[in-house]
């Protein structure tokens, strides 16, 4: 489980200004004090997770497309936010996808822009 945290905080301090904060005795990666991304230790079911904005519509869209690996997580679920399992199989170039989309949702424009 440490090492899927070692890895998504690689993935999450790579961008422009990000920084990374406990909140909710969670890992939280923010940018200019705007979370982009969370990692959850344990969802309830011991299961560690990642959470993120998402565009519109793409949280349905992944979910119904692979409920194995996406789900609504509470709270910011209803916000449009994805829920990543980081458990099982996880394709560490699909979560730097969904943390840069994430990221750029979030970011100023200009450090959004710095980001390939």
């Amino acid at each position: 489980m440490r090492r899927g945290l070692d890895r998504l905080r690689g993935i999450c301090l790579d961008l422009p200004e990000a920084e990374e904060r406990e909140t909710w005795e969670e890992k939280t990666f923010r940018v200019r004090d705007r979370i982009f991304a969370m990692h959850i230790a344990d969802d309830g079911d011991g299961r560690p997770a990642l959470w993120c904005k998402a565009p519109p519509g793409n949280q349905t869209h992944l979910v119904e497309a692979d409920p194995a690996r996406f789900f609504v997580p509470p709270y910011v679920g209803p916000k449009g936010w994805i829920g990543m399992w980081l458990d099982r199989g996880v394709d560490w170039l699909e979560v730097a996808v969904v943390v840069k989309r994430s990221y750029r949702l979030t970011a100023p424009k200009r450090l959004a822009a710095r980001i390939g």
